[in-house]
C-alpha cells in the first residue's frame, strides 16, 4: 500500500496545482473589486488605488498567485481582506460545524444507499421493484436544497418536531446537537443516497445472472444467503466507489444546506466570501475541497481493494 500511495503523489500535485489555478482565477472573474467594497461609499479613485495598492492588487495576477502559493508551502493561508483575521483561524472557527455535518451525511449516505440498493436489486416481485426504483429515482431528481425546505416545513413550522435554524455542536451536547442536525444532514445525502443506490442496485441485478448463483441455488442455498453471501459481497465494491464520487457532491451541497438551515459552517463562510469579493478565503475553501475529494477517491480504492482479495492496488 505505501508504494501504491508514493505513486499517487505525482497525480496529486498536479491536480493540486490545477485546481490552485482555478481556485485563484474564478474568484477574480466575479464582477465587483474588493478595494471597492474595503472603500465604502461614496469613494474616490484615489482611495480605491491606494487600497488595491495596500493590499497588493495593483500587481501582476502571476507574481499574486506565486506569492500565495509560496504562503501555502508555508502553511500561512492569507488574511481575510475584509476581516483582517488570518483565514486558518476563519476556518478553523467552523470547520467543526462542517466536519459533523459531513460526517454524519455520508453516514446516511452508507446506510440509505445500501438498504435502498439491496432492497431494489433484491426485491422478486415486479411491482415491489418498480415502487421502490420509483422512490429511488425520484430522491436523485429531487435537489437536496428543495428536500431541506421541504423538511421545514414539515418538522419545522407545520409540526414543531425539530429545530430547523441554528445549531449545537455534536460534542458539546450529543442530544441537542443531533437535534439541529439531523434535517440538514438528511437534506444533504438523500441524493448521493439514491445515487449509490442505483449503482448498487444495477450491480446486484448483473450479479444475479453469473454462474455462482445458478451454482448455489443448485446446491439448494436459500434466497437470503444468495443474497447476502454472493450477490451483494460481489456488488459492494460498487457502492464504495459510489461514497467515494459522491463526498464532493456532498461538501458542494454543504454550502447551500448550511445557508438553508443557517449553519455556521463553511458553507456559510464560502457565500460569505463570494458576497464580499473575499478572494483569499474563497480560494483556499476552493482548494482544501478539491484536496479532501482527491484524498476521498484514493481512500476509496484502498478500501476496494481491501474488500476484494481479486482487486490489488495500482493495477
Amino acid at each position: 500500500m505505501v508504494r501504491f500511495l508514493i505513486r499517487k503523489i505525482p497525480s496529486l500535485v498536479f491536480v493540486l496545482f490545477a485546481s490552485s489555478i482555478v481556485a485563484f482565477a474564478l474568484p477574480r472573474l466575479a464582477p465587483g473589486d474588493v478595494a471597492v467594497t474595503l472603500a465604502g461609499t461614496d469613494p474616490t479613485a484615489a482611495t480605491i488605488a491606494a487600497i488595491r495598492e495596500q493590499l497588493g492588487l495593483d500587481r501582476p495576477l502571476v507574481l499574486q498567485y506565486w506569492d500565495w502559493i509560496a504562503g501555502l508551502l508555508q502553511g500561512n493561508l492569507g488574511e481575510s481582506y475584509l476581516l483582517h483575521r488570518s483565514v486558518a483561524s476563519l476556518i478553523g472557527d467552523r470547520l467543526k460545524s462542517t466536519v459533523e455535518l459531513s460526517v454524519f451525511a455520508t453516514l446516511l449516505v452508507i446506510l440509505g444507499g445500501t438498504l435502498l440498493g439491496v432492497a431494489v436489486g433484491s426485491a422478486r416481485r415486479r411491482w415491489a421493484r418498480a415502487g421502490l426504483d420509483l422512490i429511488n429515482s425520484f430522491f436523485v431528481a429531487i435537489p437536496s436544497f428543495l428536500t431541506g425546505l421541504a423538511l421545514i416545513l414539515v418538522f419545522g413550522v407545520l409540526n414543531r418536531w425539530l429545530p430547523v435554524s441554528g445549531e449545537v455542536s455534536f460534542v458539546d451536547d450529543p442530544v441537542i446537537g443531533f437535534q439541529f442536525l439531523i434535517l440538514p444532514a438528511i437534506a444533504l445525502a438523500l441524493p448521493s443516497a439514491a445515487v449509490v443506490a442505483r449503482l448498487l442496485q444495477a450491480e446486484m441485478l448483473a450479479a444475479k445472472n453469473e454462474d455462482y448463483v445458478d451454482l448455489a441455488l443448485s446446491k439448494g442455498a436459500s434466497a437470503a444467503r444468495i443474497t447476502v453471501r454472493h450477490v451483494l459481497r460481489n456488488s459492494v465494491g460498487t457502492a464504495v466507489v459510489a461514497v467515494g464520487l459522491q463526498v464532493g457532491n456532498l461538501l458542494a451541497g454543504a454550502v447551500i444546506i448550511e445557508a438553508i438551515f443557517n449553519r455556521n459552517g463553511l458553507g456559510q463562510l464560502a457565500v460569505s466570501s463570494v458576497q464580499t469579493r473575499d478572494f483569499t478565503v474563497l480560494q483556499v475553501l476552493i482548494l482544501a475541497i478539491v484536496f479532501v475529494a482527491v484524498i476521498c477517491q484514493i481512500l476509496t480504492e484502498v478500501v476496494l481493494a481491501a474488500l476484494d482479495p481479486r482487486i490489488k492496488l495500482g493495477e
